[in-house]
């Protein structure tokens, strides 16, 4: 691969990100508020292909004349120039760039032909519910107005698990996320949550119990109002506490354009 070569890739690369950060393609990969930062690399990366390629088409400048005004002097040319090694460019042994280079075309074509999907039910049953009993509990400010008030995934398990229900008490909540197998087989509630991006993704689980959602497909987002329930069950993948939801009611609601907490 050489220098041209390279800048091609750096451009398209750098343009993939760019269309990925100005449309909602860039919240299956990173959280909302690395957007900024994301325009900003793909724009650097943009800035430094179109200058390599100018470096590299730019016409050649003329050999400078010796100060006497004469060109080089006949019989030193060839093989009779000073410093001359034997080992030209001509002599059947280029030199090429690593051709590894041209896996930087991967991620291209990942992001503007098959764009991967955000991290679902298959995640979450690999990997262990992110939340432990373990930790230190903390104080939780009391629910926001209003019934059902809507919470997210993480909030209430959090509640659940550190404060036992304290700050949740009798209210009536409204959660939104993903159906996902739990580890008795039944369906459970989950959410996906980034610290950075989705390769440090950790699902956050709820047990069903009560009115719970049947005959959906992983992957199905539903929303649903409950109370709280002081039920917990260990997640067979990290042997964590996963909190119950007792589901007084549900829906099946359209994929979010945020599907990350």
């Amino acid at each position: 691969m050489n220098r041209q070569a390279q800048a091609v890739v750096l451009l398209l690369l750098g343009g993939a990100v760019i269309r990925a950060s100005l449309t909602d393609l860039y919240l299956n990969y990173v959280k909302e508020g690395l957007r900024p930062f994301l325009v900003a690399a793909g724009i650097l990366l943009v800035v430094a292909a179109i200058m390599t390629l100018w470096y590299e088409l730019r016409p050649a400048r003329p050999a400078p004349v010796p100060a006497g005004g004469a060109p080089d002097s006949p019989g030193l040319e060839g093989h009779d120039a000073p410093g001359y090694d034997g080992h030209g460019d001509d002599d059947g042994h280029g030199h090429h760039e690593p051709r590894v280079g041209w896996l930087l075309i991967l991620p291209v074509l990942g992001l503007l032909l098959v764009a991967p999907p955000a991290l679902g039910s298959y995640a979450a049953g690999q990997a262990g519910t992110a939340l432990s009993s373990q930790q230190q509990p903390s104080d939780y400010p009391p629910l926001p107005e209003g019934d059902p008030v809507r919470v997210g995934v993480l909030d209430y398990a959090s509640r659940a698990l550190f404060d036992k229900g304290t700050s949740i008490g009798d209210r009536r909540v409204l959660i939104t996320g993903f159906v996902a197998k739990g580890p008795d087989g039944q369906p459970i509630l989950a959410r996906i949550v980034l610290s950075c991006c989705a390769a440090d993704g950790r699902p956050v689980k709820l047990g069903l119990t009560g009115n719970v959602p049947a005959g959906l497909a992983d992957d199905t987002w539903v929303e649903v109002t409950g109370r709280y329930s002081d039920r917990v069950a260990p997640d067979p993948v990290n042997d964590a506490e996963i909190p119950y939801l007792d589901v007084e009611s549900w829906k099946q609601v359209p994929t979010p354009k945020r599907q990350y907490e």
